[in-house]
């Protein structure tokens, strides 16, 4: 029944998803989280506080949601499934701190919505010493887009707290010279502090996925962010250098600027960068490709 945090279990779900006559849909990502200790833990790893504005993406049947409506100002929860938009809306009809948006959270690949962007910043203008963090139960299919966007926005969350697939969150925290270490790993640890907090089988969900999955915390830090003169050209660096994953740098940096960086002035950078012909940028540390960018940009 409404207020009741019984409505994440399995067998709720199960009489009430069979009472309405549909069942999950795996292309949206509709995996819910079943284990209440779990769901618990995501909710109190984001540490919300009374000033905060609160981004959910997936409200699902909105055991999160009610969660974080009694412990943040305002929570926005996105649902892109118009029946669980609805579901929700009456399961948490006696929380008046939440808006709820029936829309898909990207507008493309590269692009958020730009109504829940509007919809995040009004309630931030109206909470006084606001504070914007995402916190959500991510269907998979939108992780990357959507966590990578956000940093890109003139709103970055302060933190990002999320369930993704584990092999996700290995990449976010991966170290260099390792397998996982990639351009997604170079994006957010260049200005974020990135750490999994529990990993978790598939049977702490329903229907239960294929892979494991992870909680990550993801916290932004000005400091680090401060080091990118040029946000737009850093994101673009970021996936040319991982492009082809197992080249050499060299063929990299040729490829990425070839219109505007010739041969002999790549070989100028690498030599100044100490670099050899075999170096590969996944065996190099964030602070290095930090460097390494803001060396090419200044030569364009």
């Amino acid at each position: 029944m409404p207020g009741s945090s019984d409505n994440q279990t399995r067998s709720y779900l199960m009489k009430r998803f069979a009472e309405i006559g549909i069942h999950p849909r795996g292309k949206l990502g509709q995996n819910f989280l079943i284990d209440l200790n779990l769901l618990r833990l995501l909710h109190d790893s984001a540490q919300l506080e009374p000033n905060d504005v609160v981004l959910e993406v997936g409200t699902g049947m909105g055991s999160l949601t009610r969660l974080m409506s009694q412990s943040a100002a305002r929570v926005i929860t996105v649902e892109v499934d118009q029946i669980m938009h609805q579901l929700a809306k009456e399961e948490l009809q006696d929380c008046g701190n939440i808006t709820f948006i029936h829309a898909d959270i990207l507008r493309n690949k590269n692009r958020l919505n730009p109504d829940v962007l509007t919809a995040v910043r009004a309630a931030l203008a109206e909470v006084p010493d606001s504070r914007f963090k995402l916190a959500a139960n991510l269907p998979y299919n939108i992780a990357t887009p959507l966590m990578s966007n956000l940093l890109l926005t003139d709103i970055p969350p302060y933190s990002m707290t999320v369930t993704i697939q584990k092999e996700l969150a290995d990449r976010i925290t991966a170290k260099p010279s390792t397998k996982d270490f990639s351009s997604l790993s170079l994006w957010m640890q260049a200005q974020c502090r990135c750490r999994i907090v529990r990993n978790m089988p598939p049977s702490v969900f329903w229907p239960r996925p294929k892979v494991d999955s992870a909680i990550v915390q993801i916290l932004y830090d000005k400091r680090l962010r401060k080091r990118i003169p040029d946000l737009e050209y850093f994101h673009e660096f970021s996936r040319a250098v991982f492009f082809h994953r197992r080249k050499f740098l060299r063929s990299e940096l040729v490829s990425m600027h070839k219109d505007k960086l010739d041969k002999p002035a790549v070989d100028a950078i690498m030599s100044g960068m100490g670099f050899n012909d075999q170096t590969r940028a996944e065996a190099l540390s964030v602070e290095t490709l930090l460097k390494l960018c803001e060396v090419i940009r200044l030569r364009l």
